[in-house]
């Protein structure tokens, strides 16, 4: 069996690797490059990346190429995420990368050459009534099939998590075991391939600074200025510059440029109980053969708790998500994440619908 492994520089996919060579496989190893060289705020560091992906290369004798996407990420994943921005939206980049770099350009100039493509991601693989389905790991902490919900069938059934089945100290532990390269590497943070690029520097590049107001929702007072409606988020509590916190993003109006917030942990308006999910995707099938209504565990974003709450289909084809328990922050544009009831099998996603009650357009 042909196996391509993408690596990133860090302990999970090194791990990986060692796992592989453990089996008696012979993996073939990729680092996919995408910070623009001719960007000098945005360049990705690469360079240590890939020096520690030629190191583990080289304890096992293994082959290492290195992919340039460069241009495939920044017309894909960088345009949707600033088209959404722009809306007021909350984009999930990660999620898109996996989607159509990752899984997608990657599969189309290399990966088609191989019958397995093996990543470090936390995240299993399923079969059940003759079909392959994205299962969860083991560690809630690390599960990233959030970040995966948008893959399609063809994608998730010639993936390899050989992770899935371990805590993340475990890997640690491999990792300091097997004496590899990257076994002290911090975790990662940021965008996708970005990595240590802040994610307001990189919105900034783009759309700069507009000052706006801070009005407080309940009595219309300004209370303080930000630099721009694309730099908040529904449900933000952090980085909001106002002092007596906490505070929440509330509700946008992106035509006046104002953020509204709420004030402290009594009030229920940084809650909902409900939310609708258009253009909803099934990574493999329709594992509720649409019934209607459906108990079903659910994300809004990465977290290491799965919430529960029941699925309805609407005529107009939205999906309604009703919560069992008040969630924080239903941003528009972010993916709404369905599992089955039990929260093994990862079903699908779909775009948290605008509701008019938070953002303005």
């Amino acid at each position: 069996m042909s196996i391509a492994t993408l690596l990133s520089g860090g302990v999970d996919s090194a791990v990986v690797v060692h796992l592989l060579c453990e089996q008696g496989l012979k993996p073939d190893l990729f680092y996919i490059k995408i910070g623009m060289d001719n960007e000098e705020d945005l360049t990705c560091t690469a360079e240590e990346d890939i020096e520690l992906c030629m190191a583990t290369a080289k304890k096992y004798g293994l082959h290492l190429d290195i992919i340039d996407l460069q241009q495939q990420y920044w017309d894909k994943v960088v345009a949707y995420t600033i088209d959404k921005v722009k809306r007021g939206l909350t984009p999930n980049p990660d999620v898109m990368c996996n989607k159509l770099i990752k899984f997608g350009c990657f599969e189309e100039e290399v990966g088609h050459l191989y019958d397995k493509t093996a990543t470090g991601h936390y995240a299993s693989i399923i079969e059940r009534d003759n079909k392959v389905w994205l299962g969860t790991a083991i560690d809630p902490v690390k599960d990233q099939t959030d970040f995966l919900a948008q893959i399609d069938y063809l994608q998730v059934s010639k993936l390899m998590f050989p992770l899935g089945g371990l805590m993340k100290h475990e890997v640690r532990e491999i990792a300091h075991a097997a004496k590899l390269p990257s076994a002290n590497r911090k975790d990662s943070q940021g965008i996708c391939f970005l990595g240590k690029i802040n994610y307001n520097d990189f919105i900034r590049r783009f759309l700069g600074e507009k000052k706006g107001p801070i009005i407080e929702l309940e009595t219309g007072k300004k209370i303080g200025t930000h630099n721009g409606f694309w730099f908040h988020t529904i449900g933000q509590r952090k980085g909001l510059g106002l002092s007596g916190g906490p505070w929440f993003v509330i509700k946008k109006d992106i035509h006046r440029n104002i953020i509204y917030v709420s004030h402290g942990y009594d009030t229920e308006k940084q809650y909902g109980t409900s939310f609708n999910l258009r253009d909803f995707h099934f990574i493999t099938d329709d594992l509720w053969n649409g019934e209607s209504p459906v108990d079903v565990a659910f994300k809004i974003r990465h977290t290491d708790f799965f919430m529960r709450g029941v699925l309805s289909r609407q005529d107009d084809g939205l999906f309604h998500i009703e919560s069992e328990k008040p969630v924080q922050g239903i941003a528009p544009g972010q993916f709404g994440v369905l599992y089955d009831k039990d929260a093994k099998i990862c079903v699908g996603s779909g775009e948290i619908a605008i509701d008019e009650t938070n953002i303005l357009q």
